[in-house]
């Protein structure tokens, strides 16, 4: 017992620990962690049995000072929860990055971080495990790669192989995303990362595992599969990244991730952003996080983008293909830049896209059964601008980055409200303005009320069209649950019961 309570102490954050499952002897265990704790940062050594037990700071930090910014936390509606916060880095030229990183910023052109950038860097370099709640486009990836970098060029990894940093993406194009972001660190610095996913052909993968990587960017499944190979594994790996959390989980990929996370190192950092704060993600960071700190960038109810003017319209089904031809050509008579169109199925996206281009409309469709060498090509088309109209399934809703989109359109409305935000958030990125339409039937009216709360928070105008919706569903709802409750009528028909008491009686004594 003695034993596996000096392993949970050593297994906190504050401590980066070498384990020797042969150290048994707790009263001389002990005395080493108490001298190690009374001096900072350091090296306790067992002479016995030549076993060693490592004690230090496990992550590079400086300027990271523990005072909060008030001001800074208040005008740009931050919530912190946690403990001995650091101060937000409010520009880069007197932020606690080494000189490298602000040079390849400085490159980039980013003289200034976005909110979640500004609070969450320090922290990740303080070393804490962390929780990010932003919106999507502000600047996340950033966030999370500047302290991996610096996570692999300050400290020493062990002896193996296998990534020293994995960053886990639900979809991929997201992780594609990633991967070309983190391409900028391996031309300035040297840092070889590598991007897996499903879909394509896995021996290239591997042999670029088995040469050695140092950030390993990949999806949940194929993650998995090569760590069940023995192609890779994660013993080396100390700094985690789980981004959209939260799609991770709605897409099933729970088990996946918490089988990876298994073969993690106990001396690691986990850092999750996510868009949104359900009760899954929660479960997920109490189990792995331990004791973290939590970011949230605005509220962490449902909340759209206030760049985005949101419009909706009530329609029965077989409305909607004319009312989505005279959107698409009050957007072309105002000029537009790139249209997401989004539908619910596979089928639909091609059956659309077809009837797009039968009306003179430049459109291609992308869903999760075409190849990722057909998704490639169709995105790079939507994205330098070869052709402006793209009718894509959710596996666009998060995770596509394109400049310039501004009009979405959502011809099906998806499986919940939080889908929904992520859909029109394709568009009024980075300050820009953005205009999304959504059509509603009256069999989603379960999605008016939610809705309704989301304009409101977003300061807009709330159709009579929706409140008629809502009301309507409650209306509805209420007389469902009535009928429920009340009490089923008792069966009198004595003569046609045959099981009933009164058929053990003489009824000559009764009539």
């Amino acid at each position: 017992m003695a034993h596996n309570l000096a392993k949970n102490i050593l297994r906190q954050n504050h401590f980066s620990i070498l384990w020797c499952p042969s150290v048994k002897n707790f009263t001389t265990f002990k005395h080493i962690i108490q001298g190690a704790i009374s001096c900072d940062h350091a090296v306790s050594k067992l002479t016995s049995n030549q076993n060693r037990i490592y004690i230090k700071n496990r992550f590079y930090a400086t300027n990271t000072a523990q005072k909060t910014d008030e001001e800074y936390i208040t005008d740009n509606k931050i919530t912190i929860l946690g403990e001995d916060i650091p101060s937000p880095f409010r520009d880069i030229d007197s932020c606690g990055f080494p000189e490298y990183i602000k040079t390849v910023l400085k490159e980039q052109g980013i003289t200034t971080p976005t909110v979640i950038q500004s609070q969450g860097w320090p922290i990740a370099l303080a070393g804490k495990n962390f929780v990010g709640i932003a919106q999507t486009g502000t600047g996340k990836t950033l966030a999370y790669l500047l302290p991996a970098v610096v996570h692999i060029k300050e400290t020493e990894g062990r002896r193996g192989r296998g990534p020293r940093v994995l960053i886990v993406a639900p979809t991929r194009e997201l992780a594609r995303q990633i991967e070309e972001v983190a391409k900028e660190f391996q031309k300035s610095l040297g840092i070889r990362s590598l991007c897996i996913y499903g879909g394509v052909s896995r021996s290239r993968q591997a042999e670029e595992l088995k040469y050695g990587v140092d950030i390993l960017i990949a999806t949940p499944g194929r993650l998995n599969d090569f760590i069940d190979s023995k192609v890779t594994n994660l013993s080396r790996c100390n700094y985690v990244v789980l981004d959209e959390a939260d799609r991770m989980l709605d897409m099933g990929f729970e088990p996946q991730i918490r089988k990876a996370l298994e073969g993690v190192p106990y001396e690691r950092q986990i850092l999750m952003f996510s868009a949104t704060w359900p009760k899954e993600v929660q479960y997920l960071a109490k189990d792995y996080l331990g004791k973290f700190v939590q970011v949230n960038v605005g509220s962490t109810d449902l909340t759209a983008n206030h760049n985005i003017k949101q419009n909706f319209y009530v329609l029965e089904q077989g409305q909607k293909m004319d009312k989505l031809k005279q959107i698409m050509h009050d957007i072309a008579g105002h000029g537009f830049g790139k249209i997401l169109v989004f539908t619910n199925t596979k089928r639909f996206v091609d059956n659309l896209t077809l009837s797009l281009r039968r009306n003179k409309w430049p459109a291609v469709g992308i869903h999760g059964d075409k190849s990722q060498a057909q998704r490639d090509v169709i995105i790079n088309k939507f994205r330098s601008g070869t052709t402006n109209i793209l009718v894509a399934t959710d596996v666009a809703a998060r995770g596509l980055d394109v400049d310039g989109i501004t009009h979405v359109i959502n011809y099906d409305f998806p499986n919940t409200t939080e889908d929904y935000i992520h859909r029109i958030g394709r568009t009024g990125r980075s300050q820009n303005k953005g205009v999304s339409y959504t059509f509603l039937t009256t069999e989603e009216g379960r999605h008016a009320h939610s809705i309704i709360a989301v304009l409101k928070e977003a300061k807009q105008e709330v159709p009579e069209e929706l409140e008629f919706l809502a009301r309507d569903f409650s209306n509805m709802k209420n007389v469902n649950t009535h009928m429920k409750q009340r009490p089923k009528p008792r069966n009198y028909n004595f003569r046609n019961n045959r099981n009933n008491r009164w058929n053990n009686y003489d009824r000559n004594n009764y009539y």
